[in-house]
């Protein structure tokens, strides 16, 4: 990793730790870039089965850096194509996260605002500490937060996004919980424990099972009914053929841990 991003391995947990204090861990172009590195070599990490994503200092992320995009924005060689590069490369990463085979937990403290909110909203699970605050406020300075808009529309209910969106209003991590921003919401003293603790119960289960399983469940998700039963049916029916799923089966039924050699 750079020193904009720390990265940790907990046996089977890579801990990415977001690592621009100073700036609120705001999402720059070298952010971006390192980002978008760290997550194509995790695709292919057969050693990692979950992801922890955090930030250092006081917050988990509060957005796009606004004074590199005003400094872009006065450049005379930039101009639009500039920022829908930008955008597009963020939305690239944030696509980045629910395409990884491994599950990844945003743990989240202080503020996650705009892209910083998309963030949690593109991770799979989202541990928050208590007094997290959560926005899309880009209206508030003029911007609308379109792309925040897309994985948010996605977490919450319509009417929640849209009031989120519209007044630049922000959510404390109970109401984020409420309306399925987030998971959990823990004592800040307890995120990290409690952050690692899920990591770990879901690394304890079959690797293979949770990879099929994670892309089967973004698979589904836009297909009508019977569509999406037809194309689960047949990720099923793949799963239930493996050796260490005949093996599962059978240490449930003699009541024994599983010998799995995956």
């Amino acid at each position: 990793m750079t020193d904009l991003l720390l990265r940790e391995d907990l046996g089977p947990v890579a801990r990415l730790t977001l690592n621009a204090p100073t700036s609120l861990n705001a999402l720059s172009d070298a952010m971006l870039g390192t980002l978008t590195e760290a997550f194509a070599r995790l695709a292919t990490d057969s050693s990692i089965r979950v992801v922890i994503l955090r930030g250092a200092g006081k917050a988990f992320c509060a957005g796009h850096d606004l004074k590199e995009m005003q400094a872009a924005r006065a450049a005379p060689d930039k101009g639009a194509a500039y920022f829908a590069d930008l955008f597009t490369r963020c939305g690239a990463m944030m696509q980045a996260i629910p395409a990884l085979p491994q599950p990844v937990i945003a743990e989240v403290h202080g503020i996650a605002t705009a892209a910083g909110c998309q963030l949690v909203a593109s991770c799979d699970l989202a541990v928050a500490a208590a007094g997290t605050r959560f926005g899309v406020n880009g209206v508030n300075i003029g911007l609308f937060c379109s792309t925040p808009m897309v994985a948010l529309s996605r977490n919450v209910p319509a009417k929640v996004a849209f009031e989120m969106l519209t007044t630049g209003e922000f959510i404390d991590a109970e109401r984020a919980r409420e309306v399925g921003l987030v998971n959990r919401v823990v004592q800040q003293g307890d995120l990290e424990q409690e952050s690692l603790r899920l990591a770990q119960t879901i690394a304890a289960k079959l690797g293979a099972a949770v990879k099929i399983g994670k892309r089967a469940f973004y698979d589904q998700l836009p297909l009508p009914l019977a569509e999406a039963y037809a194309h689960t049916a047949a990720v099923m029916a793949e799963n239930m053929l493996w050796r260490d799923t005949q093996e599962g089966i059978q240490a449930f039924l003699e009541k024994r841990p599983p010998d799995w050699q995956v």
